[in-house]
């Protein structure tokens, strides 16, 4: 019992917690960017595969890190303008939009992995971000390899938050969320907005499937990303679409991922392993369960918009 207890005090937990954290956070991010200007977009799983992959190969081939973190956000892009021109220019269903995007980028990436790179037992690897240690901070006992010994995109995704709910363009995207005729009113354009909130969306998005391959791990494998697209879109709900809460559900879903991993070690061989790898997942039904009824959601979500018509 006290093994297991332990497995918290220890500061390779938290570091392992950050770093789980860290693609979810971009992808939750991302997700609640879309759905605060109005628009459910499903293509988080196939926008996030696809992302780590094109950001991985572009490495792969020659590139910096940072030009292959900018490539997927580019992809990420290219994804978020599409399913834009579809949802909000032609009014096409975003649920069916959203999942045939997944189901395209999915398979196109998959595609493309094995045309680009032969087939191998082992798949080709990267040299990937290391992580940054800030002088003095970083030395602190327990906290400082916990939080101050991060990769350069796991700082960046920390802060994202600040520009949804404290700047002007936060106000402008929540507005079109919550009655895009009055955002019209007041000199906001709702089409506008819807644009640029999802393709902003889908960079955050890209980003944070870029990380998996340029940052947490080396390599790229078609199973990598393992429904994470799904629980940034259940933590949208979970957080009752706020940033804080969002990035506390984040961390909470990787708290379990992280102890499970450790706690595999400390009785793995008496429980099957499978059951572990439920348990983020469940738990994570249990808090969506617990929130969604208290959930407040924006009155425009997955409303059309034309100028003139309520």
């Amino acid at each position: 019992m006290m093994e297991i207890l332990d497995i918290f005090a220890s500061a390779g937990l938290w570091a392992a917690v950050l770093r789980i954290a860290t693609p979810l956070i971009f992808g939750t991010l991302g997700a609640l960017m879309c759905e605060r200007s109005g628009v459910l977009n499903l293509g988080i799983e196939g926008v996030t595969t696809f992302s780590a992959m094109i950001g991985w190969l572009a490495v792969f081939k020659g590139t910096d890190l940072w030009t292959g973190l900018r490539v997927a956000a580019l992809a990420g892009a290219a994804f978020g303008f599409l399913h834009a021109a579809l949802t909000v220019t032609l009014d096409l269903s975003q649920h069916v939009t959203g999942l045939g995007i997944t189901l395209f980028a999915s398979s196109l990436s998959y595609f493309l992995f094995r045309l680009i790179v032969p087939a191998a037992g082992t798949p080709p690897t990267i040299v990937p971000f290391q992580p940054i240690h800030i002088p003095g901070l970083s030395n602190l006992p327990f906290i400082g390899p916990a939080l101050f010994a991060q990769t350069a995109p796991a700082y960046l995704a920390i802060v994202l938050g600040y520009v949804l709910f404290f700047t002007s363009l936060g106000l402008a995207i929540r507005i079109t969320a919550e009655n895009p005729h009055a955002a019209e009113a007041q000199g906001v354009n709702p089409i506008t907005v819807r644009y640029g909130a999802i393709r902003a969306g889908s960079v955050l998005m890209g980003v944070g499937g870029a990380f998996l391959t340029l940052s947490a791990f080396n390599s790229f494998f078609p199973t990598m990303v393992q429904g994470r697209g799904w629980v940034c879109i259940a933590l949208v709900v979970f957080s009752s679409w706020r940033p804080n809460r969002a990035l506390l559900g984040a961390l909470l879903f990787a708290l379990f991922d992280a102890y499970q991993l450790r706690l595999q070690t400390v009785v793995g061989k008496a429980v099957p392993y499978q059951l572990f790898l439920m348990v983020p997942y469940i738990m994570s039904i249990v808090a969506l369960a617990v929130m969604a009824r208290r959930a407040r959601v924006p009155q425009a979500l997955i409303r059309a918009y034309r100028r003139g018509k309520q």
